[in-house]
């Protein structure tokens, strides 16, 4: 039974460290709230959230959009997007924002100092339609016919 697509299914990646546990994936359950309240019905529309360590060791979900939350001290995967991904917003050098939408498969990461300051990236993320703009390039209108 197939759970994800690689094109339409949102893959969240929290830090898998009791830090990261405690602070960023409660965070992370919030943005996907919100993707699933904008999915339009469509299979497979959705956001699910996983730890680094499981994310690096799967490599097919390298090929779903993919948004890790948290920053290079707790979450191996932002520790490998800092340098890759351009700044598209931060705050008095303590919350980022950073993107490659134009990228497939395209990569977010939303960070900051502490766990209150990676909220507010990903606080800034859905309110400023960073997250609009992402689904809107990836929930293109489908063809397909499911029977």
């Amino acid at each position: 039974m197939k759970l994800v697509d690689t094109d339409e299914t949102v893959v969240l990646v929290t830090g898998s460290d009791i830090r990261a546990e405690e602070r960023d994936r409660p965070t992370a359950y919030r943005l996907k709230q919100e993707v699933d309240r904008l999915s339009d019905g469509q299979p497979f529309r959705r956001a699910v959230v996983v730890g680094d360590a499981w994310y690096l060791e799967n490599r097919i979900f390298h090929l779903n959009p993919t948004i890790a939350i948290g920053g290079p001290g707790v979450n191996g995967l932002a520790a490998e997007l800092t340098q890759a991904l351009p700044v598209l917003w931060s705050r008095d050098q303590r919350a980022f924002v950073q993107a490659d939408f134009d990228a497939d498969p395209k990569r977010g990461l939303l960070w900051g100092a502490n766990a209150e300051s990676t909220m507010v990236a990903v606080e800034t993320f859905v309110s400023q339609g960073f997250l609009a703009d992402l689904l809107r390039r990836i929930w293109r209108f489908r063809t397909e016919v499911y029977v």
